[in-house]
């Protein structure tokens, strides 16, 4: 496998490298996120291997960043945050496994193998749809109906969040999260202004609108 590995202590990183290399895959490096983010973004991983505590771009913005941007590699988080909460947020975050330090470099490669057994995201499973309205998580693109829509990245990003739970009430809380990277409340309309930004786009002409204001719970979207 083509593997990338963002670490930026050295011992560390010579040592993963090595005994990746020996069992025969090809390693890149990376010491800092925002490298990390350029190299993936150049380059087709088969996995990626990623530290959280990291300068320039911590590991969780930097996979956040790669899945907002349809990156569909695998990604181990390999780091000392090793609790709960640590684990989960690196999950919901984009990761695929967490191996937290010290580890055994066996557990380690057994983790890589069992990864790289995973089938890859098909690319059926990277458009979404919802009534006449599809968005393409892989080519960034979105339309209702023939018509191409012109959205920013934050509003894509909400659309795509949005229409991956269809049917079901996103709230505001789970956009700030999610979309913002916010874990409290930042005493502003953001969410309100992107929702009305998007509705201009989408529902145009004779379309019905597809996103419903759930009131005192949030928003979801539907096709009638």
């Amino acid at each position: 496998m083509h593997i990338l590995l963002v670490e930026d202590d050295r011992e560390t990183q010579d040592y993963v490298a090595r005994g990746l290399r020996e069992h025969g895959h090809a390693v890149d490096v990376a010491d800092n996120g925002l490298e990390g983010l350029h190299q993936a973004s150049e380059v087709n991983y088969d996995l990626l291997v990623v530290d959280r505590m990291l300068p320039s771009l911590d590991g969780i913005a930097l996979v956040k960043s790669l899945r907002a941007a349809g990156m569909s590699a695998p990604v181990l988080f390999l780091t000392a945050l090793g609790t709960v909460s640590d684990r989960v947020q690196g999950l919901e975050a984009g990761g695929d496994d967490y191996l937290v330090k010290p580890f055994s470099f066996a557990e380690l490669r057994a983790r890589v193998n069992a990864l790289s057994r995973r089938p890859p995201l098909r690319e059926e499973h990277s458009l979404l749809q919802v009534g006449n309205l599809r968005l393409d998580r892989l080519n960034r693109t979105a339309m209702r109906g023939e018509t191409m829509l012109d959205l920013q990245q934050r509003e894509f990003q909400l659309l795509e969040y949005l229409m991956l739970h269809a049917g079901r009430i996103v709230t505001r809380t789970m956009l700030l999260e999610e979309i913002w990277g916010f874990h409290f409340n930042p005493d502003s309309n953001i969410v309100d202004t992107h929702i009305s930004r998007i509705r201009s786009k989408i529902d145009r002409g004779d379309d019905p609108p597809l996103i419903r204001t759930i009131r005192g719970a949030g928003y979801m979207i539907r096709a009638n």
